[in-house]
C-alpha cells in the first residue's frame, strides 16, 4: 500500500504507483474544516481521483460533525474507501488537536471514528502512530476501541509522535496492536525494499505493509515488493529511454494537474528523487532544478537522466 505523503501523493503520483501495481494507494490529507469551506486548492485533491478504485482518501479534522460531513462529501464524489488521520506529526496538524495529537485524547478520538463510520456506507479505516510518546504508547487500545465503533483495518507507523522521523522504526511494537485487533493490521515505517517488508511482517505480525518514501523516485516500489513477497507479476523496472519516457510523462501529467507554474514547483521534488537514482552530475542536476520553462525542463530530462540511466536498477 502506498502512504499518504503531503504534496507528494498527489494523483498524478497515485496514477503512476498504480500503473506498475499496488494493492491500494492513500490521498493526501483533507482537512475537513477547510474542506468544508472550500479553500482553494483543498476541493479539487479530494474530487480528483477520489473515485479510483484502488483509492482511499484520508480525511483529519477534530471536530466529530466537520469529519462527518467531510465523509459523506468525498463519499458522494465516488470514494470507495475513506481512511481516518490520527498520525500525522507535523506541527501545524497537531497544534490544531488534529492527527497525532487525538492519540492523547482518545475518548475525543474515538467519537470522531464513531462519527465518520455512521456518517457513511463505505469501509473506514485508521491510521496512527504507536502512540504521542514513549510514556503513552496507546495504539493498542485506541485500535481496539476503534475495531468496536466499525473501523475495518488500522495502519501504525512504528514511531511515537514525539519520534517524528528520527531513529528507527519499531516493527516490534506493532504486535501489540495485531494481538490487540482481530481487523487487519498494517505495518507502516521505514519500509522501503522486500528485505524491509519482509522483516517489518515477521517483527510486527502485520497483515500487510504501507511504503511511503521508499516510493519517492521509485514508482514501481510496491509492485516489487509484492512480486518479490506474495509471489505477484514483477514490475518492468524502467531503464534507459523507458526511465526518461515514464519520468517526463509524470512531469507532464503534474503540468496538467497544476497548471505550468506550480506544476513546475511541485515536480521538482520528483524530479530531484528520480536523479538520486541515476547519479545525475551536480552541474546537470541545478540546471533542471532551477529551470522555470517547463519546455526546457522536457529537453533537459533525457539528458539529466542518460548520464546514468542504467544505475536505476
Amino acid at each position: 500500500m502506498l502512504a499518504p505523503l503531503a504534496g507528494i501523493t498527489d494523483l498524478p503520483f497515485r496514477t503512476l504507483v498504480s500503473r506498475f501495481g499496488a494493492g491500494l494507494v492513500v490521498s493526501e490529507m483533507i482537512a475537513s474544516g477547510e474542506f468544508l469551506t472550500a479553500r482553494p486548492g483543498t476541493r479539487e485533491k479530494a474530487e480528483l481521483g477520489a473515485q479510483i478504485e484502488n483509492t482511499s482518501v484520508q480525511i483529519a479534522g477534530r471536530e466529530p460533525d466537520a469529519m462527518a460531513e467531510a465523509a459523506r462529501m468525498v463519499a458522494d464524489m465516488g470514494a470507495r474507501l475513506i481512511d481516518i488521520n490520527m498520525g500525522c506529526p507535523a506541527k501545524k496538524v497537531t497544534g490544531g488537536w488534529s492527527g497525532s495529537a487525538l492519540m492523547q485524547v482518545p475518548d475525543h478520538a474515538l467519537r470522531l471514528i464513531e462519527a465518520v463510520v455512521n456518517a457513511v456506507d463505505l469501509p473506514v479505516t485508521l491510521k496512527t502512530r504507536l502512540g504521542w510518546n514513549d510514556e503513552a504508547r496507546n495504539a493498542p487500545d485506541l485500535a481496539r476501541r476503534a475495531e468496536g465503533a466499525g473501523v475495518r483495518m488500522v495502519v501504525i507507523h512504528g514511531r511515537t509522535r514525539c519520534q517524528f522521523y528520527k531513529g528507527s522504526a519499531d516493527w516490534a511494537a506493532i504486535r501489540d496492536v495485531r494481538d490487540a485487533v482481530d481487523i487487519p493490521v498494517v505495518a507502516n515505517g521505514d519500509i522501503i525494499d522486500a528485505d524491509t517488508a519482509r522483516l517489518a511482517l515477521k517483527q510486527s505480525g502485520a497483515d500487510g505493509v504501507m511504503i511511503g518514501r521508499g516510493a519517492q523516485g521509485a514508482p514501481w516500489v510496491l509492485a516489487q515488493v509484492a512480486a518479490d513477497l506474495y509471489g505477484a507479476p514483477p514490475p518492468d523496472i524502467p531503464k534507459g529511454d523507458d526511465l526518461i519516457s515514464m519520468v517526463s510523462e509524470h512531469y507532464e501529467s503534474m503540468l496538467d494537474f497544476y497548471g505550468p507554474t506550480l506544476g513546475n514547483r511541485v515536480a521538482r521534488k520528483h524530479l530531484g528523487w528520480y536523479m538520486d537514482h541515476v547519479q545525475t552530475p551536480p552541474e546537470l542536476r541545478t540546471a533542471l532544478l532551477t529551470e522555470r520553462d517547463t519546455t526546457k525542463v522536457l529537453r533537459l530530462i533525457p539528458e539529466a537522466l542518460s548520464a546514468q540511466a542504467q544505475a536505476v536498477a
